[in-house]
């Protein structure tokens, strides 16, 4: 095996048109002038376009139906919207084991997206038949809220799209960086550029989501928009397996969570061991040019790097005892599970933001449905109210890359903000985000005392406008800077799961959504049936008042992160000299 792999490396140096570390679709050295590049990359957007289009379109407006068409309390459809996108970015971790331990980034991708274009078809065909809804509200009695049968279909198509979101959104990404070789200069700038490229389809695609779609549930019908997503996945799902031929596909290291677990047992196992004085005696099994250096924090994972003699041997292949990687580890596979601790201080003290988000497609949406949000003779559908978020979103970015930086750049020599201050910055602008909503609701309700029941209240639906640009604008620097700090602090083989460990501070911050929503609405009466009757100012202070907490956890933790020791396959390229290739 030894050998094998000799000759594959003298095969890629010898031809500088071969890609190191890729594979085409025949398990041969990927070429470099027919694989890859842009051409492989979007083909791989599309689908991602088309999982955001048909996600957003889908959540953003999920709530008027619960409410409006199956009869659901106001608190009980923010939870079942939040659970929803929870369980999606959840999945993400799911999706990102799956790519590296068993199917790869390409079949991963592929599977999972036949799986939501599936549960978008059966959401449209369940919004149609008229058995799977309660029956509209009409004449003295009360509505009828919809059974459990029904709600249990709704699932099942909710979850189903869930699935194929988790399950490929870890690996598109990481999939399209795929088709750029780092080692190659103007690839790695292409690179660089990808990941911006790549945000800006995904906020395209939610743009399209809160107009065209929510316009096409609200004047046409659910059904023809779901139908639309479904048949538009299964054209992006034909456009990407079409690019096979010109994929590059890099080969599996193996699963990074099997990975850590063997560190932590062998960790575990010797724990009563006395480990030597000096680093150099631990055990390492990496040529000089791929190791990690040793770093002293975590000092206890080092016994997972002390060797024992023969008991740490096990009979090989060849029949020669090899190391037993569950109780021998190297000293760069021990870096390896460092560099993943040293994220989760930041991991945690992001997942808040993503709870403030969730405001923005609940109950910001209900406190749209009951203001005036008519100009002229069109009435905005309140789902697409959150175009403003979306706007905030695409204009921060492209301030910041073609107005910031030049600017930072030219004045003290720094390319733009680093990606901690990037997070920070999106906190600061989601607490001030929820002091503006807080402050608007104040005035709606006040409104809302006075108003006649069953009428849109006198008051402008644009006065939500702050809430939605001040936390859209967060989210263009808090989403930046997590892609950004975990994958350039993660290890090389680690990619797509520290891609889907930042993804799961989505997943958990919607879920801390509906348990905060649970908690308050059970010990408070701030959160009612009806919007009009409730105090959801106060909430939103609440979330505010966590927020600065948050903030303030999240400082101290930035201040404790340091970068990560790393090899020369590890360093992270400079933003300034992608920037400048692009």
């Amino acid at each position: 095996m030894g050998g094998k792999m000799e000759i594959e490396r003298s095969s890629w140096s010898d031809d500088g048109n071969l890609v190191q570390d890729a594979v085409d679709y025949r398990g041969c050295p990927a070429n470099r002038s027919s694989t890859g590049s842009w051409l492989g990359a979007a083909s791989v957007v599309g689908i991602e376009l088309c999982e955001r289009l048909a996600t957003m379109g889908i959540a953003v407006n999920l709530v008027t139906y619960l409410t409006d068409t199956m009869h659901l309390p106001g608190a009980a459809s923010a939870n079942v919207v939040t659970d929803f996108m929870g369980t999606s970015f959840l999945l993400c971790f799911l999706g990102g084991f799956l790519a590296d331990a068993f199917l790869g980034r390409y079949l991963t991708i592929a599977i999972f997206a036949l799986v939501q274009a599936l549960g978008t078809g059966l959401l449209a065909v369940s919004t149609t038949v008229r058995h799977l809804r309660p029956p509209p509200c009409g004449g003295a009695a009360p509505c009828e809220e919809a059974t459990g049968l029904q709600m249990g279909v709704l699932y099942v198509c909710l979850y189903l799209i869930a699935l194929g979101t988790g399950g490929l959104k870890s690996s598109v990404s990481g999939f399209g960086t795929d088709q750029f070789d780092e080692h190659d200069d103007r690839e790695r700038a292409a690179m660089g550029c990808f990941f911006d490229r790549f945000f800006f389809i995904i906020s395209l695609g939610t743009l399209l989501a809160v107009t065209v779609l929510v316009y096409i549930q609200d004047h046409v019908g659910r059904s023809w928009a779901y139908g639309l997503c479904s048949g538009a996945m299964l054209v992006a799902i034909a456009v990407f397996l079409s690019g096979t031929k010109r994929y590059r596909y890099k080969r599996s290291s193996g699963s990074p969570v099997v990975h850590i677990l063997q560190v932590l047992v062998a960790a575990a196992r010797k724990r009563g061991l006395k480990q030597p004085l000096t680093a150099a005696t631990l055990y390492e099994d990496r040529p000089e040019h791929a190791r990690i250096h040793h770093t002293d924090q975590f000092r206890c994972l080092d016994s997972a790097a002390v060797m024992a003699g023969e008991e740490d041997n096990e009979v090989g292949p060849d029949g020669r005892p090899a190391p037993n990687p569950w109780k021998l580890c190297s000293v760069s596979r021990v870096e390896e599970v460092k560099m993943v601790v040293r994220l989760m201080p930041v991991w945690a003290t992001t997942i808040l933001f993503w709870t403030i988000y969730a405001q923005m497609i609940t109950f910001s949406v209900e406190q749209a449905t009951t203001m005036d949000r008519r100009i002229g003779g069109f009435e905005i559908p309140a789902a697409s109210l959150t175009v403003f978020f979306v706007g905030a979103i695409m204009l921060t970015l492209a301030v910041y890359d073609r107005v910031f930086i030049p600017l930072c750049r030219n004045l003290t020599g720094r390319p733009g903000f680093t990606n901690l201050e990037k997070i920070g910055i999106g906190l600061v602008l989601s607490i001030i985000g929820m002091v503006a909503a807080a402050i608007c609701e104040k005035k709606r309700l006040t409104v809302a005392s006075t108003a006649t029941n069953g009428t849109a209240l006198p008051i402008s639906v644009f006065m939500l406008i702050p809430q939605f640009l001040l936390v859209g604008a967060g989210e263009a620097f808090i989403y930046t800077g997590q892609l950004d700090f975990f994958i350039t602090r993660s290890p090389k083989s680690m990619k797509t799961m520290s891609t889907g460990l930042f993804l799961t501070t989505l997943s958990l911050g919607f879920f801390l959504s509906s348990a905060l929503v649970s908690l308050v609405r059970g010990a408070t009466t701030w959160l009612g049936d009806t919007i009009n009757h409730s105090r959801l100012d106060y909430f939103y202070w609440l979330l505010a008042v966590l927020g600065a907490i948050n903030l303030a956890a999240y400082l101290l933790c930035a201040m404790w992160a340091t970068p990560a020791a790393s090899s020369k396959a590890e360093q992270p390229h400079h933003a300034a000299a992608a920037d400048e290739k692009c």
